[in-house]
C-alpha cells in the first residue's frame, strides 16, 4: 500500500465538526452508490463558514479537491457520528489528515471506512501552514516534511488501525484476514 503522500495542504483551525465536514443536508447522498459517492465529495468541507475559510475545499462545479492532505488543530471531527465524513473526504481526494487531536468518532470512522489516513501530530502545524503549502507524509518513517523550510515534523504511530486503511476498511480487512468469509 502507498505509505507517502506528497501535495498541498488545506488548513483548518480547532473544533471543525462534521457538519462543517459535510452538511446534513448532503446525507441523503448514498456513498454505496457510485454517482452519488462522486457527488459527496464535492460537498467535502462545504459547511465551513467562508468568512473564515474564503478559499473552497473543493471549488465550485469540481467533484475533486487539489487538496490530499488537510491539516487541522484540535478536536477534528467532532459533532455528530455521521461515517459521511470521512468518505466526503475521501471521495474528494484526501488522503489524510493530519491533526493535533481527532474526535473519537471520527477517527474510528475514517479507520471503518477506510477512506482516508487520520494522523496524529505532535505539534501544532495548523497555525504555521497555509493552504497550496506542499508537505510530504510518510506513515513509515512517522513524519510529515514541509517542503519550503525542510523541517519534519513526527506524528504518532496509526499501530493496527493502519493494516485497516491500507485494506480499504474494516469489512475489507475482515475479509482479507478471514474474520468474515469473502
Amino acid at each position: 500500500m502507498q505509505s507517502v503522500f506528497t501535495g498541498p495542504v488545506y488548513v483548518v483551525s480547532d473544533n471543525i465538526d462534521t457538519d462543517q465536514i459535510i452538511p446534513a443536508q448532503y446525507l441523503t447522498l448514498v456513498p454505496t452508490i457510485p454517482d452519488e459517492y462522486e457527488k459527496l465529495g464535492s460537498y467535502a468541507l462545504a459547511g465551513l463558514p467562508e468568512s473564515l475559510y474564503p478559499a473552497r475545499f473543493v471549488k465550485n462545479g469540481n467533484l475533486d479537491s487539489e487538496y490530499p492532505i488537510v491539516v487541522a488543530g484540535k478536536n477534528f471531527g467532532c459533532g455528530s457520528s455521521r461515517e459521511h465524513a470521512p468518505i466526503a473526504l475521501g471521495s474528494a481526494g484526501c488522503k489524510v489528515v493530519l491533526a493535533e487531536g481527532f474526535a473519537r468518532i471520527f477517527f474510528r470512522n475514517s479507520v471503518a471506512t477506510g477512506e482516508l489516513y487520520p494522523c496524529e501530530l505532535t505539534e501544532r502545524l495548523c497555525d504555521k501552514l497555509k493552504n497550496g503549502d506542499v508537505v510530504t507524509v510518510d506513515l513509515d518513517a512517522g513524519t510529515v516534511k514541509i517542503k519550503a523550510t525542510g523541517k519534519a515534523v513526527k506524528i504518532k504511530p496509526l499501530g493496527d488501525v493502519r493494516a485497516v486503511v491500507d485494506s480499504g476498511g474494516l469489512f475489507n480487512y475482515a475479509r482479507k484476514t478471514g474474520m468474515i468469509a469473502k
